[in-house]
């Protein structure tokens, strides 16, 4: 039974039998927006890896005390992925990093394409990337997922180029692209890189770019994605060819 699950940074230092307090956001979010009470089982996580399953032993009115009846660290699972993002604008970048970290998105990179609409201004760069975390974090949880992606720093196309070519496997997803994303080969390990383009499409440049480092397009199907939706769309079809999804 999949049990909710709450962030706590502390898990890696847990034992079995062990009494552990949640507070702050997430024990006031666990006690008075879910309701947890008394005698129910929770997952801690802190993110990384780290995972215990706890019974509520009391609760307050913002926070509870568990007693950890679990504790264990997973391994990091491969291939890792990541995804390459163009910034959407308004509430599509929220959709674009919540169903990224649902499918299974390891790290999540920011892009400021040269087409991009929602390009992130010095003066709101912070706070964009704050809620672009916050969204990650959220998403984790509600995925019940060990591992909350990193979401990092706005790139730019030098920076994107640089990580198609230290990829196992780059990934650029073109609609005008002559061959499939299912001919791709996909090794049991190793990093997969998927660079995801603006509403506007990926130029020219951009483009040239990728393909000096030996990054060719590919195409999703006959259809063409939001680019909110594009990259769900591309990491499910290649992690469906993968041990991470067996």
């Amino acid at each position: 039974m999949s049990l909710p699950t709450f962030l706590h940074p502390g898990v890696a230092g847990l034992a079995v039998g062990d009494e552990v307090t949640l507070d702050g956001d997430e024990g006031r979010h666990a006690v008075v927006v879910r309701r947890v009470r008394e005698g129910e089982r929770l997952q801690l996580v802190d993110g990384t890896g780290g995972t215990a399953e706890v019974a509520v032993t009391a609760t307050g009115k913002k926070d509870l005390t568990a007693r950890v009846e679990t504790v264990e660290q997973l391994p990091a699972e491969e291939p890792r992925v990541t995804v390459v993002q163009a910034i959407p604008k308004g509430e599509r970048a929220d959709l674009a990093v919540e169903v990224l970290t649902e499918v299974g998105a390891d790290v999540i990179v920011p892009w400021a394409a040269e087409r991009c609409v929602g390009v992130w201004r010095p003066e709101r760069a912070e706070r964009s990337l704050a809620r672009w975390r916050a969204t990650a974090r959220e998403a984790a949880k509600q995925a019940r997922r060990a591992f909350v992606p990193e979401v990092t720093e706005q790139a730019d196309t030098t920076r994107v180029a640089e990580l198609l070519e230290q990829a196992s496997v780059p990934v650029v997803l073109h609609e005008a692209a002559s061959g499939p994303i299912g001919n791709l080969p996909i090794p049991g390990r190793g990093s997969i890189v998927v660079v995801v383009g603006p509403e506007g499409g990926i130029s020219e440049a951009e483009l040239a770019a990728f393909a000096a480092v030996g990054a060719e397009p590919v195409r999703l199907g006959s259809s063409v994605l939001r680019t909110s939706t594009a990259g769900v769309a591309a990491v499910a079809a290649l992690l469906a060819r993968t041990r991470r999804w067996s």
